[in-house]
Parts: structure tokens; sequence; C-alpha cells
């Protein structure tokens, strides 16, 4: 389904309701009956969770598929660890010296499970008409990360800069195509995650992440396709680089004070966060989910582009109960607005 998404960003922005977009996908999984490991490796397994789970949450102002960072590292032939607790995870480099760069391949799109991400965006943008789907994907510092380790990537960030830029280009230009893949689905824009972008000063995060993620933004975006970024550090001082890769709107973790992120960002850039994923939703209940969502809707009243979120993906395990709180919260704040 095709849509405007300027037109899509104004409305979050000036719309009578205050919006919400929380990273959540996985308390879909109990909803079609499926085992976690299974709907991970399963592009039709996923769409079905993910809208079974856009039935139960209709205000949701997006659509969003698995936001699954282990997927594009695999692609590039990192071991992963399936759990039925928590998303998959990279269990190992794929990459120890730096020489090894220089034969690093980087993958075909449809490779190990990029075929079945691409699946289910595909199939959701199909099904979702009345909102728009977005995709997920790592960032190009985080996924190097991944293919390194990150204790040795922030090493050589600092010691072997050139070997450092040597891997971004292959993983930027491996995501290059897999975000022009996404597109190709019909899906409406990609949230990126970036984590470790937050554990380096912002001048290395602006050379090292948000120039590199900056290419990705012109690859893709235009008014029928949205890139939103993902940073779940400590990002007070990041906002300024993160700005400058262009994605039109921002997505910031639980680290941070919301009240202090907001002031330094432009009206007409959605600032979506940030409540705590695993110690609120996964295992607060509904009274404190909505008295949390509620406090937040309260100290960013004065903020029209602030959008009500989770600070990062919403894990496995996550009550159902914990949701509609948190959407219960909305609509009773929307009402007494």
């Amino acid at each position: 389904m095709q849509f405007n998404m300027n037109q899509w960003i104004a409305d979050v922005i000036s719309g009578p309701r205050r919006s919400a977009l929380p990273i959540m996908t996985s308390p879909g999984i109990p909803l079609i009956g499926a085992a976690p490991p299974d709907v991970f490796r399963s592009g039709q397994l996923q769409a079905e969770a993910v809208i079974a789970l856009a039935a139960e949450t209709p205000h949701a102002a997006a659509v969003l598929t698995m936001m699954d960072l282990s997927v594009e590292a695999e692609a590039f032939g990192a071991p992963v660890l399936f759990s039925e607790e928590e998303n998959p995870t990279i269990s190992g480099a794929v990459v120890h010296e730096t020489h090894e760069i220089d034969t690093l391949q980087v993958p075909k799109i449809g490779a190990a499970r990029t075929a079945e991400t691409l699946l289910a965006a595909k199939l959701c943008a199909e099904k979702m008409t009345d909102r728009p789907t977005l995709g997920g994907l790592i960032g190009p510092f985080s996924l190097a990360g991944r293919l390194v380790e990150m204790s040795k990537m922030m090493l050589w960030t600092a010691t072997d800069p050139a070997a450092t830029h040597a891997l971004l280009e292959k993983t930027t230009a491996f995501l290059i195509d897999y975000a022009k893949a996404f597109k190709a689905t019909g899906c409406n824009g990609l949230i990126m995650a970036e984590p470790a972008a937050g554990l380096i000063s912002p001048k290395m995060s602006k050379e090292f992440s948000a120039n590199y993620i900056k290419r990705v933004v012109e690859a893709v975006q235009d008014e029928s396709f949205v890139f939103v970024l993902h940073n779940c550090g400590k990002t007070e001082k990041m906002v300024e680089v993160m700005l400058s890769t262009n994605a039109a709107a921002l997505h910031v973790g639980n680290a941070v004070e919301m009240r202090n992120i907001l002031p330094q960002t432009p009206k007409n850039v959605p600032v979506m966060g940030n409540l705590d994923p695993a110690g609120l939703f996964r295992l607060g209940t509904p009274e404190t989910v909505y008295e949390a969502a509620t406090t937040l809707l309260e100290q960013t009243a004065e903020f029209p582009n602030f959008v009500l979120s989770s600070g990062c993906d919403i894990p496995p395990g996550t009550p159902l109960e914990n949701v509609r709180a948190f959407f219960q919260a909305l609509d009773d704040w929307n009402v007494k607005r």
C-alpha cells in the first residue's frame, strides 16, 4: 500500500490525536501460537504475527516488521543463537584481524534470512492498508561491531581508523542494497537501529556512523519512503549528529530523559521514545505501564513532535495486557486533551 510519508509525518506532528509507535512485534508471536525461533526464521510467520498484533493495536501509527539485529550479520556469515526468551543474537565474529577485511565478501540480498525479512515486509505492506508498514534493519557501525565483536571494533576506531572505514564501506554497501530491497517490497519506510553509536563520542559517531547512515538515507528516502533513526544510548549530546543523517524522524532509548532531547530537535522532526521495554513492558504490570505512559505524555505535552514509544524493541514474553495498558493511556490522554 502506497502512502505519502511526508503527509504521514505532518499528521503525526499536527494531527488531533497524540501518536504512538512502540517498537514492538514479539507480543504478536503468542497470538499465532508459534515458537519464537520458528517465527524469526520464517517471513510468513513474521507477517502473521505482525498482522495479528496490528489488529490488537489499531492506534499504532504504523506497522513494524521484526527488529532482528542478527539478520544482517548472519548474511555476512556470523553464527546466530536462537532462543525462546530473547531475540536472536550473534554468537561469534567473522573478522578477527584487520587484514581479513580485504577478503570479506559483501553478501547478496536474499542471503541467509534476509529473504525472509523481505518477504515479511512484502506481505505486511500488501495486507495493511490503514497505516504504513516500516521495516527494520541495523546501522552500519553496529553491524560492523557484530562482525568484529564490539570491544575490538571500539579499539580499531582509535588505533586503525583506516581499517574501520574499510569495514564500514562494506557494511554500508550491503545496507544500501538491503534498504532498496525493502523499498521494492512496497513497504513505506525503515527504522534503522544504530545502538553502538551511543558508545562513542559525538565526533567519532559522526565519522564512523552518521556519515555512513546518511548515504543509506539518501539512497531511499523520499515522499513515499521514510527513514527513522534509532539510537538507544546516551544521546543527549548526539542529537545534532543524528540529525545530520537527514533521517526524517528520530527514536531514542530509555537511557535519556525525553525532556533533554526534544528541545534540541526541529519541530518538523518527530522524536519517538522512550519507555523501558524490558523493565516496564515485559516485567511491569498494566497499572505501572499505564502510569508511566501517562507521566511521559504529561512531561512532553509542550512538544507536538513527540511520539509515544518504547525505548527499544519490546522483547518476547511481554504480556499483551501491558501493551493494551500503553494504548489505553494514550487513548485516555487524547480524550482529555
